[in-house]
């Protein structure tokens, strides 16, 4: 028996050595406690007690912020928008206090109900806090419990609506109708609806859409009664002699229904303009729309006139930026368990860490996720360093993960389209033996369906951002070029040498990327149309060869 062990005793003493050596042992119970810490502090939710990890600020994103200013913060699911509301309320100075509100809370809540939901969250806390923020005040007490006592005789009231039916079409024609300039895809200016009376439901399985008018008390009466209220928290505010300025954070806004996303924050802004009260909107770029008209008559917000744009995301387009950037975020969980970021940079080999940044899509939350069970399947099968190998194995259950957030957060009725949209661009690229495809500019801006298809899969992380306005070798025009996520091919060695993969980590990918297969609008139509019902099972499957697919 002693014979036996010796080899492996021998093999350890020589990788101890090595570690020494190389200054890279970490003991077991720091990295530990970097597992529990990446774990409770993955997901920011208000109240925890875990310790928080500090948003790592690239640039004067927190100052910017926590000025007295409406702000839209973008970024995709996991970019840490929520942790940027929390710290920078808690550096906001004694004079200045914040609300803040999630709007997954709210989901599938209809207007105008949601509002008056959200409008009641708001003036709750703000009771809540009357006497530690501004003191005993009984004045102060009866303007709040005044205006909370209307909001909810208001809710009470039943809505009446006129229903009939006027056309159909699919979820996705409708949802690229709805994109805006306010808050929507790129370029695109369509607006949510031709009628801000109307609303629209589509039944799952027929497409058929539905149209309808609502003839709600409701509504006229929060607009008939804001300038009261505004006038009560003027009232309000001049009463107080410790608070100045009062901050509503909205996070996730994207959760509340498309056609009910202007009116609220319509409604938000007009509350809060000329008072010292901002909003602080936190949401999807693409999945988001803030700005329509009616007959002429703006509703919601535009950027730039009524609040100005953070936008904290981190893509392809600039990977060595992406790649800084998330290394500054690993190496400060390490120091928050006294790990030295020489030793964080040693539980990666080769190129293991720029191969995590590519399979988490440049995404914070995805990159941590997908660490955890990279290093606990390293210590199985290798010398607990994380390789390129390690995260190619785990690249499919990522993109699942993926797929779980996309069916979360999409419309019932939007989820088989935007999953036979990325069964299409799957195919596409097996076809053409590269990860990468370019779209022409002018296509993506001015067809609507095909805007919202490839804007909303950028946004669940399906696809990614490698370059814009560029020009290809062979086709004229500009050009922007994406890439499919690692896990919708990598996981299959199959694939290899059959594959051309563009590496976007590489100093010369931007230039490959001109090389890269044109993906038309025709062509990706066509291929979604002969995408499987069931296209999310096949997404988990082996891909076919294409000699296979022909026969």
């Amino acid at each position: 028996m002693a014979m036996k062990s010796r080899p492996c005793v021998l093999g350890f003493l020589a990788m101890t050595f090595v570690d020494i050596i190389r200054g890279t042992m970490i003991a077991q119970q720091k990295l530990d406690d970097l597992r529990r810490l990446i774990t409770e502090s993955i997901r920011i939710q208000r109240g925890s007690t875990s310790q928080r990890v500090d948003y790592i600020d690239s640039g004067n994103v927190l100052a910017d912020v926590g000025a007295n200013q409406n702000h839209v913060i973008y970024g995709r699911r996991g970019c840490g928008k929520t942790l940027l509301l929390h710290e920078s309320g808690d550096r906001l100075p004694d004079s200045t206090k914040r609300i803040y509100l999630n709007c997954e809370d709210f989901k599938q809540h209809t207007f105008p109900n949601v509002l008056i939901e959200i409008l009641e969250a708001i003036f709750l806390e703000l009771e809540r806090n009357l006497s530690g923020w501004f003191g005993r005040k009984g004045t102060q007490r009866e303007i709040i419990k005044g205006i909370r006592e209307k909001l909810s005789k208001l809710r009470e009231v039943p809505d009446t609506l006129d229903e009939h039916v006027t056309r159909s079409e699919s979820a996705l024609t409708m949802r690229a109708r709805s994109l805006s300039m306010g808050g929507g895809v790129g370029d695109n200016k369509a607006a949510v609806a031709a009628d801000l009376g109307k609303a629209y439901r589509v039944d799952a399985t027929s497409g058929e859409t539905s149209q309808f008018r609502r003839i709600s008390q409701k509504q006229q009466d929060l607009d008939l009664g804001l300038p009261a209220t505004k006038q009560k928290l003027r009232e309000f505010f001049e009463l107080s002699k410790r608070v100045k300025a009062i901050f509503i954070q909205i996070d996730d806004f994207y959760h509340l229904r498309l056609p009910d996303q202007p009116l609220v924050v319509d409604y938000v802004h007009r509350l809060c303009k000329d008072l010292p009260i901002y909003f602080k909107v936190a949401t999807l770029r693409h999945s988001s729309s803030l700005f329509i008209e009616r007959d002429g008559q703006p509703i919601g917000v535009q950027e730039r006139h009524d609040f100005l744009p953070i936008d904290i995301d981190f893509t392809f387009e600039n990977f060595d930026k992406t790649e800084r950037q998330l290394q500054r975020i690993f190496h400060e969980y390490g120091r928050l368990v006294d790990i030295s970021n020489e030793e964080m940079n040693s539980l990666f080999k080769g190129e293991g860490f720029r191969r995590l940044v590519v399979a988490g899509g440049g995404v914070p939350r995805d990159c941590l996720s997908i660490f955890l069970d990279a290093h606990t399947n390293a210590k199985e099968v290798t010398d607990g360093r994380i390789g390129k190998d390690t995260i190619r194995l785990l690249s499919l259950q990522t993109l699942e993960d993926r797929i779980k957030d996309l069916k979360k957060d999409s419309q019932a009725n939007q989820q088989d389209e935007l999953l036979q949209g990325i069964y299409a661009i799957r195919e596409f690229c097996l076809e053409s033996r590269t990860n990468a495809f370019v779209v022409e500019e002018r296509e993506l801006r001015d067809i609507p369906w095909f805007n919202a298809l490839a804007y909303r899969l950028l946004d669940y992380r399906i696809i990614h951002a490698a370059a814009s306005a560029f020009t290809h070798k062979t086709h004229p025009g500009t050009y922007r070029a994406f890439v499919i996520d690692v896990g919708t091919y990598g996981f299959w060695r199959k694939l290899e040498g059959k594959l051309n993969e563009i590496d976007v980590s590489e100093k010369d990918a931007k230039e490959k990327l001109r090389s890269a297969p044109w993906l038309r609008e025709k062509e990706l139509d066509d291929l979604r149309r002969k995408a499987p019902r069931h296209a999310e099972s096949r997404l988990k499957e082996e891909p076919i060869e294409k000699s296979d697919r022909r026969s």
